[in-house]
């Protein structure tokens, strides 16, 4: 059985992009799903003087672990002004730090949602536009806008988007 990982892109307690790649992962068939939350991975603000003095942290490692030993990725990222969120960027730095190509080619299904109509369309287009430079391998991509209007009782309620979702959850199980 293949092993995925879905998180956020946020360390919000409340996350509706967490409640989105939760969502996603339990449509994808005949997996073993870990949730991770990026608030079980604190880090230090990224900066050179810091690892040089101290070295890589350890949660950077074991967060890069699990993308490693997974047979795919589900990520759903907050947008905050315009770009991702601070505590994920800085997730990504230190990871970038140990292997540039942190993603390791697998198979991702990568979303964002946000409470306007664009969805985290921003976020989104920053990172398809980064991540294959870093071993990203975006099999899938997937908006969710206006979640609180659209997503209740732990779905996508509007079946408009629902049947989206589910297309591209069915392209990236296909690529596991």
């Amino acid at each position: 059985m293949k092993n995925i990982i879905t998180f956020a892109g946020s360390n919000s307690k409340n996350s509706i992009n967490k409640q989105l790649a939760i969502y996603a992962s339990t449509l994808v068939k005949d997996v073993n799903v870990t949730v991770l939350d990026l608030n079980d991975f604190k880090l230090p603000i990224y900066g050179i003087d810091y690892e040089i003095e101290h070295g890589i942290p350890d949660n950077a490692h074991k967060f890069l672990d699990y993308i490693k030993s997974s047979d795919g990725l589900i990520l759903s990222l907050a947008e905050h002004n315009g770009t991702y969120a601070t505590v994920f960027k800085n997730l990504f730095d230190w990871m970038s730090r140990i292997d540039g190509k942190l993603w390791s080619n697998k198979p991702m299904l990568l979303m964002a949602t946000s409470p306007g109509a664009r969805g985290g369309a921003t976020a989104l287009e920053i990172a398809k536009g980064r991540f294959g430079y870093m071993g990203g391998n975006i099999v899938a991509e997937f908006s969710c806008p206006s979640f609180g209007e659209n997503f209740k009782d732990d779905k996508i309620i509007n079946n408009e988007i629902n049947e989206q979702l589910l297309e591209q959850v069915n392209t990236f199980q296909n690529s596991l």
